[in-house]
């Protein structure tokens, strides 16, 4: 029975092989650092003050600031409480509308958004100015009437969907330097996270605002000690276009190769008269894993409207994280012999090779990952799950949730960086393993001794790539965490994630899997010995019979001890 690729194939095969998968690694980076633009933008938009003198009458008119009409319906706009039209028409607080329409227009050519935008969310920045007469109290909340629209190009100008609708309540995080508590300065105050949409399907959107002053239902006062309200900026985070467009053609292009190369490796697995081992099954898993998340269904949102994809795409991802992070402990597992097993003890491995091949071996480290994935999945069904049908909702809202949310980033970051650690551990006593080994090669003949150093440096090579990989995809999800959480907890963090790190990471992992099918795979060569050196040829052919020999044997680092100890 043959060997694996890795270690049947040539060293000028396995070099060419290795550059061809290097180049490609680097045009990965080059794709995104040259070709694709930033993953995302924000843009600020200033809210419209709209007077609705039909509220409470009238709830489900809009407010707009800027429409084809050429009657202005939509919107009538105050320059802020201290425009005098507020004082002469008597007008209250409860019919001042906030109203936002996007996108904004640029150089007065109205822009529509585009469905390769995908998604986007909001947060909203408050321009409070103190005031010795309205001052801020502790711990202000403000209680929000918020409406979401949205309309198509071939809709009636005035027309808007209603999407969602909700009465909304925000913690208020402001403070203001004594030195600075005179009229003219504004508080300095926290983003307040309004909502997320996992799909950008719709041309327009506009979002409407009300501040209520009484609740009716308890009938106490509201939105009282909130200080002196002066403007509501709205600002959208969405994914650029163009990198839209690189992502996709990323996909769509490694999704038929590795599929490919998935079916190739385990028809070569199934012809062999034996079953799969558990490294082979899990190199299985790990394809298709990886195959589910380069499979492009995220072309249909450009046709379908599909508000989950935001989840699905990130459940996919999780799927791939727990199939990596459980494959590489395997995969050092499965090399990892122990010192204090006698050599000698070793030469009858059956016993050994049989427990070695068990999942059940691995039961601890595999639980941990699958606590850690288990509380990804919740975490995100709280978050974007419930946002399926109220996009207004966030777990960073509240003191408690914004807590555990950031308690779950550091300790999903912690956790992180823990694995890469033990990881590396196990790498390192696996080349501790190797190094002692390496001790019976001086008594190993000739070609014997050849064959070994040459499998033990494309090991180790190997085992060196998989831990940067193993660095690059722990940096990723830290970056990706907190990247995605600074709009919502507003810490002054600055992160310069480029479009390169985003194609060049998710290159490596496609061009990793690759080697892994292509280098595990069960090799093709199969040399009977009799027809080397079978015709009694003197001693000079000895060491070709005996390598060819070896070139017929399964091997493994298991296999290397035993023929050590023989030796």
């Amino acid at each position: 029975m043959g060997g694996v690729v890795l270690e049947t194939l040539s060293t000028k095969k396995l070099l060419i092989l290795l550059g061809i998968l290097l180049v490609c690694q680097i045009v990965f980076f080059l794709i995104g650092g040259k070709i694709a633009p930033s993953p995302s933008s924000a843009v600020s938009v200033l809210g419209t003050w709209c007077v609705d003198k039909n509220y409470p009458v009238k709830q489900d008119e809009w407010s707009f600031s800027r429409s084809d009409l050429k009657d202005g319906k939509g919107c009538d706009s105050v320059a802020g409480y201290s425009d005098p039209k507020i004082k002469a028409k008597s007008i209250k607080a409860e019919e001042i509308v906030f109203t936002f329409q996007l996108p904004l227009p640029r150089d007065d050519v109205k822009l529509d958004y585009s469905r390769w935008f995908q998604n986007f969310l909001t947060v909203l920045q408050l321009d409070v100015e103190y005031d010795e007469l309205n001052k801020m109290g502790d711990n202000p909340v403000m209680k929000m009437d918020i409406r979401l629209g949205y309309r198509n190009k071939w809709d009636p100008p005035d027309t808007w969907t209603e999407l969602a609708r909700s009465d909304e309540t925000r913690a208020l995080d402001c403070s203001i330097d004594e030195v600075h508590k005179i009229a003219g300065y504004y508080y300095n105050c926290s983003l307040l996270s309004l909502f997320e949409l996992g799909s950008c399907h719709h041309d327009y959107y506009l979002v409407n605002i009300r501040l209520p002053t009484w609740d009716f239902l308890r009938k106490t006062p509201q939105n009282d000690h909130i200080g002196k309200l002066v403007d509501l900026h709205l600002i959208t985070i969405h994914q650029n276009g163009g990198f839209t467009k690189v992502w996709f053609s990323l996909k769509t292009t490694l999704f038929p190769i590795l599929l490919t190369v998935l079916i190739w490796f385990w028809r070569r697995v199934s012809i062999l008269d034996r079953p799969p081992n558990l490294l082979e099954k899990m190199l299985l898993a790990l394809g298709c894993s990886l195959s589910f998340l380069n499979l492009p269904i995220e072309w249909l949102t450009l046709t379908v409207n599909m508000p989950f994809m935001l989840l699905l795409t990130d459940i996919r991802q999780g799927i791939f994280y727990a199939m990596l992070m459980c494959f590489w402990i395997i995969f050092a597992g499965e090399h990892l012999m122990d010192l204090t097993v006698d050599l000698e003890t070793i030469v009858h491995k059956s016993k050994d090779q049989v427990e070695r091949n068990k999942l059940v071996l691995y039961w601890k480290h595999l639980s941990a990952v699958a606590g850690g994935c288990i509380c990804l999945f919740v975490f995100e069904m709280c978050e974007r799950g419930v946002q399926l049908y109220n996009p207004f909702f966030s777990i960073w809202v509240t003191d408690i949730g914004t807590k555990l949310a950031l308690a779950f980033v550091i300790m999903a970051g912690i956790a992180a960086s823990m694995y890469f650690f033990f990881l590396s551990w196990m790498i390192y006593l696996v080349f501790r393993n190797i190094s002692a080994k390496k001790s019976a090669l001086p008594e190993m003949t000739k070609a014997r001794r050849k064959y070994y150093l040459g499998l033990i440096l494309r090991f180790k090579v190997l085992m060196l790539t998989t831990l940067l990989c193993a660095a690059m995809t722990v940096i990723f999800f830290i970056i990706s965490q907190v990247s995605e959480g600074q709009w919502k907890w507003d810490e002054d963090i600055t992160l310069e994630y480029t479009s390169a790190f985003f194609t060049g990471v998710y290159g490596m992992w496609n061009v990793y899997v690759f080697a892994l099918l292509s280098l595990y795979a069960p090799s093709h060569k199969y040399k009977p010995v009799s027809q080397t050196g079978a015709d009694g040829s003197d001693g000079s052919n000895e060491e070709e019979v005996e390598f060819t020999q070896l070139s017929t044997e399964q091997s493994s680092l298991a296999h290397f001890t035993q023929k050590a100890a023989a030796s």
